[in-house]
């Protein structure tokens, strides 16, 4: 059954400034975290081929060890995010996660063995997981409606910045080195990480989680007209009521309730899609692929950047879009291009069409990631939860999407070795299979997503929790 979501609401914290600089000023060291996120996430496809050459492992090791442990270790820390992040508040959390980034940059750039290396990859995915529970509770709670879908998708703004950031990075370092050249492209990330933690201790606390948690009205009222909001009693008010609204309604079985049925089922789905897309499998291994296509190493890197720099172009377009046309129309948008340019690589690599053409298919991809499911996951996850579980709720949408991430990055070598893979002659099924997924979201998302553009949490907690 489909759910329907009026945009007009109705609550007092839909008036007042669209955007302040404090507000957005906040939101963007929040975001921050998205940054060291995305860094993190494709550095390790600099230094993939290069540590496979130097430690040779079995794919199987390589896949699990070396370029899926940072994911596990991301899976971890969405699963167990919600728990401190809801009991200790976000501002303490993300103050942690920058720690965690500076210490897996410096361990995993100076690691002397695969295990060491591992450990160290494992602990900045702890950050990552984290992060990406933390952080968008962070914004959309201090978020007006308005501006909420802008405000959110600055963390995805921020991951993909690190992103591209991440390809020059291995491209100016490739060489530089010596054999040692992966481990500048590790080691650097130390330095973001560090100026992130400084920058996140001058944050306030969420205004939400204060009054929720804390029952620190004095404080919360604080924060409020440091963000902007111009009528704070209203704004106070309407949080305190929704709070009410849920505790009157009860919640006997838990989290995992039918109460919140129709929620966890959108918050999977949306994260099952984003991974069964393919985006990580292209990041993490766009230079073997592209080196498969006929490129040299030293080209595959440069096209990297193409990757990384069309990402990160398209999601200013998401950003544009997102409270404008609304999320539900955005992720019709990527599904649609999804399909288009994931069969035309497909049939690239099966017709032996050349480098130049599957480059521009996947940039197709890439644009139609950035503008869809990019721009609207990690808002539309934060926005739907009540207050009251919203950080478990965050929680719960991205271990989805960190477990399908992880899943995928550790199987990807047996398919894509290129001498014991199964597609190792051809990848081109691997591409035709994501694009048939994409022809189920794109069904999914027509028949069973709402549009939550411009409406408040507390009302869209009214509309979408079962009574």
């Amino acid at each position: 059954m489909q759910v329907s979501v009026n945009t007009a609401s109705t609550g007092p914290s839909t008036t007042g400034q669209s955007f302040s600089g404090n507000l957005v000023g906040i939101s963007l060291i929040a975001a921050l975290a998205g940054f060291i996120f995305g860094f993190d996430t494709v550095v390790i496809s600099g230094a993939n081929l290069p540590i496979k050459e130097l430690w040779h492992t079995t794919p199987w090791f390589h896949g699990f060890f070396i370029m899926s442990m940072a994911l596990w270790g991301t899976v971890v820390g969405a699963l167990l995010g919600g728990i401190p992040t809801q009991r200790y508040g976000r501002k303490k959390v993300l103050l942690w996660i920058g720690i965690f980034f500076s210490v897996s940059a410096l361990g995993s750039a100076l690691a002397q063995d695969p295990y060491t290396f591992s450990f160290f990859r494992f602990v900045g995915g702890l950050g990552i997981g984290i992060s990406s529970v933390a952080a968008p509770t962070y914004i959309s709670e201090i978020s007006t409606p308005a501006t909420r879908g802008r405000l959110g998708a600055m963390y995805q703004f921020n991951i993909v910045f690190g992103i591209l950031i991440a390809f020059l990075s291995n491209y100016f370092f490739k060489g530089m080195g010596g054999a040692n050249d992966w481990r500048w492209m590790l080691g650097v990330m130390a330095l973001p990480s560090l100026i992130y933690t400084f920058m996140v201790v001058g944050i306030p606390e969420s205004p939400r989680w204060l009054l929720a948690k804390k029952q620190d009205e004095a404080t919360a009222r604080q924060v409020l007209k440091r963000l902007g909001v111009a009528n704070v009693e209203a704004e106070i008010a309407s949080i305190v009521a929704g709070m009410q609204h849920e505790k009157a309604a009860g919640n006997p079985s838990g989290f995992f309730s039918t109460r919140y049925k129709t929620i966890l089922w959108l918050a999977f789905m949306v994260a099952f899609f984003n991974q069964w897309s393919g985006i990580n499998f292209i990041l993490y291994y766009a230079p073997e692929i592209l080196e498969r296509a006929g490129l040299a190493a030293k080209e595959s890197l440069l096209n990297s950047i193409a990757i990384g720099g069309t990402n990160l172009l398209f999601t200013f377009v998401g950003l544009y879009l997102i409270d404008r046309v609304g999320r539900k129309t955005l992720l019709i948008i990527g599904s649609v291009g999804y399909i288009i340019s994931l069969a035309m690589v497909a049939w690239s690599f099966y017709a032996g069409a050349g480098p130049g053409l599957l480059m521009t298919f996947l940039l197709l991809f890439i644009a139609s990631h950035a503008v869809g499911q990019g721009a609207v996951i990690w808002v539309f996850i934060s926005e739907i939860f009540p207050n009251k579980v919203r950080a478990m709720g965050q929680s719960f949408g991205a271990s989805t999407h960190w477990v399908f991430a992880a899943i995928i990055t550790l199987i990807t070598p047996v398919f894509l070795d290129a001498d014991n893979g199964i597609f190792k002659d051809n990848p081109w099924p691997i591409f035709a299979f994501f694009a048939f997924m994409m022809a189920l979201q794109l069904i999914w998302v027509l028949t069973r997503v709402p549009e939550t553009k411009g409406v408040s949490l507390e009302d869209l907690e009214k509309k979408l929790v079962k009574e």
